[in-house]
């Protein structure tokens, strides 16, 4: 922006401090000071010669007033000095006057700029800061309902939506350091392309606040990958979605659930952000039901189906099991079904309680099928210091899952059938239920109940299905 040299003075009428000071600012204009006051709510405040009418707020915007009155020193076309409010001896330093405002308090703090008011940051940088957007604009009449148009246009997952204008985008956006227009991946059925703003877009739509963005960006990165193979996720007639689990110091941050009731409703970061994956594969792939998506029955969690792992056990975490020091933050995600609890109240001994948990594992989509899933197995906290007392890593509950889910060949109704093949000779062997790596563990729950949470999911790639995909998640 190019300022003249000199002083300027940002006022307005409709704040005590500036109107206490207008005297001041006459003393420096008959002083010969070279002054220019912007004036953001009435053209004839102050009374004095070189006064711009800043209604409009340009700019205010453009010199990034926070406070009136704000006096800048300008030299070189180049701010040197700024002074906030109304300081007598910092006045005075500035402007190189002595006993201005004697007759003044020393100090008064000053009022909000109107450049800073609720809804104005976006509307100016929208319209002075050069803030251009590649998405459809839409105009919606006053008299229409924002929320009904857009159910009407198939954007809604069923539920209602927030409407998506320009300043809630720009608002968004403003929640990541990535750029609007980079482009992220091909969004299937349709492959259409999904940059950064579109997900925005979704994000808005979905209740996001701007602090969730980059965890949904790492999301749908993960759900493009192919090696998630979201296109047969959706054309798939079974009942899986994608499931978003998170890592890292970011879930603090956000303020995202790991405690009681982690896989339901009542957490706003786990809701939105997995919803707004789910919106995302609606609106930008064109991923709708009875259309692209297949799916006979579908889940709860085709709505949203998120949450963060509570990281304060001996356990590593999902994150960690991939590759990632516990200090950066990441999403995986995961093809996944409903929630099936498994309830314990009586084991006192690790061997017990994974006895149980592999019983209630056998019936995962059949229990005479193996081979068909993955699954992921959370395991509530009383579970939990159960294998902690006992000094149980991950990794040996992971395998003694493993051992009690070998099931004999012979009891396999279902032989021949998703992936165990049609070898015979399966019936006079032990198979196992899941493929190696196929079962993970996360710690999360309420303290409060000897429960954990089985979560299966769609077909392992093994069988041309879909296998977990971790993301860092990039501010």
């Amino acid at each position: 922006m190019n300022v003249p040299d000199g002083f300027i003075a940002v006022v307005k009428r409709d704040c005590p401090t500036c109107v206490m000071v207008e005297p001041v600012l006459q003393t420096m204009e008959e002083g010969g000071l070279p002054l220019t006051v912007y004036t953001q709510d009435d053209p004839v405040f102050p009374a004095l010669s070189a006064v711009i009418d800043d209604i409009d707020l340009k700019h205010s915007f453009r010199l990034e007033i926070e406070t009136v009155p704000t006096l800048i020193y300008v030299s070189g076309q180049r701010e040197r000095d700024r002074v906030i409010g109304w300081d007598r001896d910092e006045w005075q330093r500035i402007t190189g006057l002595t006993g201005l405002g004697r007759d003044l308090p020393p100090l008064r703090p000053g009022c909000g700029s109107l450049s800073v008011g609720p809804g104005m940051p976006e509307k100016l940088a929208l319209r002075f800061g050069g803030a251009h957007f590649s998405s459809r604009r839409i105009e919606v009449s006053e008299l229409e309902d924002e929320i009904e148009y857009c159910f009407e246009r198939g954007w809604s997952d069923g539920l209602p939506l927030v409407p998506p204008t320009e300043e809630r985008v720009y608002r968004m956006l403003n929640g990541t350091k990535r750029s609007g227009d980079e482009i992220l991946g091909f969004a299937p059925p349709v492959q259409a392309q999904c940059t950064i703003e579109k997900v925005a877009v979704n994000a808005v739509m979905a209740g996001c606040k701007p602090e969730y963005l980059p965890l949904v960006i790492a999301a749908v990165e993960a759900a493009l990958d192919p090696v998630f193979c979201m296109h047969g996720l959706l054309a798939t007639t079974w009942f899986s979605s994608p499931m978003v689990i998170v890592n890292g110091p970011i879930r603090k941050a956000v303020g995202m659930n790991w405690r009681g009731n982690v896989l339901g409703q009542g957490n706003r970061a786990n809701a939105t952000i997995g919803r707004a994956l789910q919106l995302v594969i609606r609106n930008v792939g064109g991923g709708r039901p009875q259309e692209a998506d297949q799916s006979t029955f579908g889940n709860p969690g085709k709505f949203t189906f998120c949450f963060a792992e509570d990281e304060d056990t001996p356990w590593t975490s999902l994150a960690e099991d991939q590759g990632f020091s516990a200090e950066r933050s990441a999403v995986t995600v995961i093809s996944a079904d409903g929630v099936q609890g498994c309830i314990d109240q009586r084991s006192r001994e690790p061997e017990s309680l994974v006895a149980s948990l592999a019983q209630s594992m056998r019936t995962i989509n059949h229990v005479d099928m193996v081979n068909a899933s993955d699954v992921v197995v959370v395991i509530g906290p009383e579970h939990g210091r159960l294998f902690d007392g006992a000094g149980w890593t991950k990794l040996q509950v992971v395998e003694a899952l493993h051992d009690g889910l070998l099931v004999p060949g012979r009891d396999l109704g279902m032989i021949g059938e998703n992936g165990n093949g049609n070898d015979l000779d399966a019936v006079d062997r032990k198979l196992p239920k899941f493929r190696s790596g196929g079962i993970r563990l996360v710690r999360a729950g309420g303290d409060a109940g000897l429960f954990s949470a089985i979560i299966p999911g769609w077909l392992m790639k093994g069988s041309l299905g879909s296998d977990p995909v971790t993301k860092e998640i990039v501010l």
